[in-house]
């Protein structure tokens, strides 16, 4: 029996307002001290009245809006019914019967390497919903006179969340992060929420069971066998763990003929596996019905406002990178998936352009000076920038907008570089000066003399020296070996502590042994 991974997610993203979903109590991250941002409100106090946030309804229509989703005229929020101790109502505010968001999807691009190999895989998106998150528990072994006891924080509770709940249209854990880490990349780019896993700003849950299939890949019956829920992942690498991990464990049972029964586990990212929590709800158990609290949201008038604010999309910036200025699809990925890179780099180019402009008198525009040199500079920023710069920043954990360089002396090292004012190798002691210093690249070239600047005749010296102190090495390249070139070339730029052109040390070593 062959049997493939049918794959659903639900994503709960936190969204960026100032105040609760529900009260005035500030939206706090998880470093705040605990019980710190709490009221009557948000610990459901009897008597206590919500009153919706206007802006986190405005979020939610508009993160439906960038998936494509269908904003209704009308959207409502109900009760849902549980018993849990970080539930301090016994219910959650959410919405069921009328969501702010319905019927969207998000296409992702697949790598290669991806299995099922497909280019691209088409994600439909059931709904968007908003809610308020519950508050937050904390198992201490030794938590009260040494007993074990379960504290919790408040502060979390009643905090806007918007859940995203997919169709089953994944095929693999690679396609569930790559849409998790596109999903991020849009709640950034459209400015609802910074969506940080780690920080617990974007959770999900992974809904999988397994679909028996024919040699061809078609399904052998129309309806699905039980799934299992996992709830909480809070890392990309989870999420693909998980997945693989419940996907192996579901096709062991079905081959040992007991098939899995429906339920909701827990992962234990430590062991590397899912454990059984409980048999997994349905709608009928939470007993939603509609929250009498809060009268049903008019959406028609917020529709209207947000539907020309629509930010530029992850896809399309990707796109726009490699079109108009050349980078590669990494370099573009890269670039898009970091924040604050795109405005950087822009602002790079647009630099680049004024500093050709300016030294050639031949070119007309800045445009026409970044078209006639794209791929060159292309090629340069993005590995100067993505390799380099990115990794002095993160030996010190910080991100591009703590950078000591701004973005036209970034420029004015790559016009450098282009020039062959400097070399590859002194570029990076180079770029290690700026970071430190936040100076002009030109005046630290200059005052650690690092620029390539020696004499052909000192040149010429230099290598006849290398040369006759390796004479074995030197006769092996006149009898053909030709990759010991660059070991001279290497040498001698040691010896020249980089001031020489590595293309003028190859020429003068390959005119000295006449090869």
């Amino acid at each position: 029996m062959k049997m493939i991974p049918i794959i659903g997610l639900e994503i709960h993203v936190q969204l960026n307002t100032k105040s609760k979903m529900f009260c005035s109590c500030a939206n706090v991250d998880d470093g705040a001290p605990p019980n710190t941002a709490i009221c009557p409100i948000c610990t459901g106090q009897p008597g206590a009245l919500p009153a919706l946030n206007a802006e986190a309804l405005k979020k939610g229509v508009l993160a439906g809006m960038a998936l494509g989703c269908n904003i209704p005229n009308t959207s409502a929020f109900d009760r849902k019914n549980y018993f849990y101790p970080d539930l301090p109502k016994g219910y959650q505010i959410s919405q069921f019967g009328l969501p702010v968001a319905l019927g969207g999807s998000l296409t992702i691009e697949i790598p290669e390497d991806a299995l099922p190999n497909r280019e691209f895989a088409r994600i439909g998106i059931t709904r968007a919903h908003l809610e308020e998150d519950a508050a937050k528990n904390f198992h201490a072994p030794e938590g009260i006179e040494g007993k074990p006891a379960t504290l919790v924080d408040y502060n979390r509770s009643s905090t806007p969340l918007l859940e995203i709940v997919t169709e089953p249209d994944f095929r693999s854990p690679a396609e569930a992060k790559y849409f998790l880490q596109e999903l991020r990349a849009i709640m950034r780019a459209i400015k609802v929420s910074n969506a940080d896993m780690e920080k617990g700003q974007m959770r999900c849950d992974v809904n999988i069971s397994m679909l028996e299939v024919d040699d061809e890949g078609f399904p052998t019956k129309s309806t699905l066998n039980p799934r299992t829920e996992v709830k909480n992942l809070n890392s990309f690498r989870a999420v693909e763990r998980a997945i693989a991990y419940e996907t192996q464990r579901q096709s062991a049972l079905y081959a040992s003929m007991t098939p899995p029964v429906e339920a909701t586990r827990g992962w234990d990212d430590s062991q590397g596996k899912t454990i059984e929590q409980r048999t997994k709800e349905s709608s009928a158990d939470y007993r939603y019905f509609p929250e009498p609290d809060l009268p049903p949201q008019d959406l028609r008038e917020i529709r209207e406002e947000l539907k020309n604010r629509l930010p530029e999309l992850p896809a399309q910036t990707r796109l726009r990178l490699e079109q108009e200025y050349g980078f590669s699809k990494a370099n573009a990925s890269f670039f898009v998936a970091n924040e604050g890179y795109v405005e950087y780099v822009e602002q790079i180019m647009s630099e680049l352009a004024g500093w050709i402009e300016a030294s050639d008198d031949k070119i007309e525009s800045g445009a026409e000076a970044l078209a006639n040199k794209k791929e060159t500079f292309a090629k340069l920023v993005g590995g100067w920038l993505t390799s380099k710069l990115a990794g002095l920043l993160a030996e010190k954990n910080l991100t591009i907008k703590d950078a000591n360089i701004n973005p036209e002396n970034f420029a004015e090292f790559i016009h450098l570089l282009e020039q062959k004012a400097v070399n590859s190798m002194n570029g990076q002691r180079l770029l290690q000066l700026m970071h430190e210093s936040g100076g002009d690249p030109s005046n630290l070239m200059e005052t650690h003399n690092l620029g390539q600047n020696m004499d052909d005749g000192d040149l010429e010296m230099i290598v006849k020296r290398n040369l006759e102190a390796n004479p074995e090495k030197a006769t092996e390249v006149k009898n053909g070996k030709m990759p010991l070139i660059k070991w001279f070339v290497g040498i001698v730029m040691r010896d020249t502590e980089g001031k020489a052109d590595p293309m003028k040390v190859e020429t003068e070593i390959r005119k000295q042994l006449d090869v």
